[in-house]
């Protein structure tokens, strides 16, 4: 959604993002055949990020119960497939990090974005909701005291 007007509007060299688009996740769903716990055991790297959830440093400084719960919701449903953009994250991130290396051009893609954050007001996004779904007449003359 937002992701997909940001990159429009600043650019996407100037944006980053990854993972699957929602075609291929809306697909995936029709299908029924994603399988978490498949992606858990056959990638030795994601395997380790989502025990590390649950590993001494995480449990040193969060609720034992609750990184457990998340363990299991990742490895039994995961919702919102995460583990098949684990790949396209490990990539973007490390394009993220070579590009803050070079401050002129971090600055300057962070220029652009807060330069285009205003089209994101809330005034524009409710006009273009009741223009484009709610279609709300509005009564200048009331009062709202």
């Amino acid at each position: 959604g937002a992701n997909v007007e940001i990159a429009e509007l600043v650019g996407k060299g100037n944006i980053y993002t990854f993972g699957e688009g929602s075609d291929e996740v809306i697909a995936r769903y029709q299908r029924g055949d994603y399988d978490p716990r498949s992606y858990y055991e056959g990638d030795e790297r994601l395997k380790e990020a989502v025990d590390f959830l649950r590993g001494p440093q995480m449990l040193e400084v969060g609720n034992a119960e609750s990184l457990e719960r998340l363990t299991e919701e990742l490895l039994g449903k995961d919702w919102f497939m995460t583990f098949p953009d684990f790949d396209s994250y490990l990539t973007e991130k490390a394009r993220v990090l070579n590009d803050v290396a070079d401050q002129h051009s971090w600055q300057r893609k962070a220029l652009v974005n807060i330069a285009k954050a205003g089209f994101f007001s809330s005034d524009r996004t409710i006009e273009q909701y009741n223009r484009d779904i709610w279609h709300l007449s509005v009564d200048s003359s009331r009062n709202c005291e």
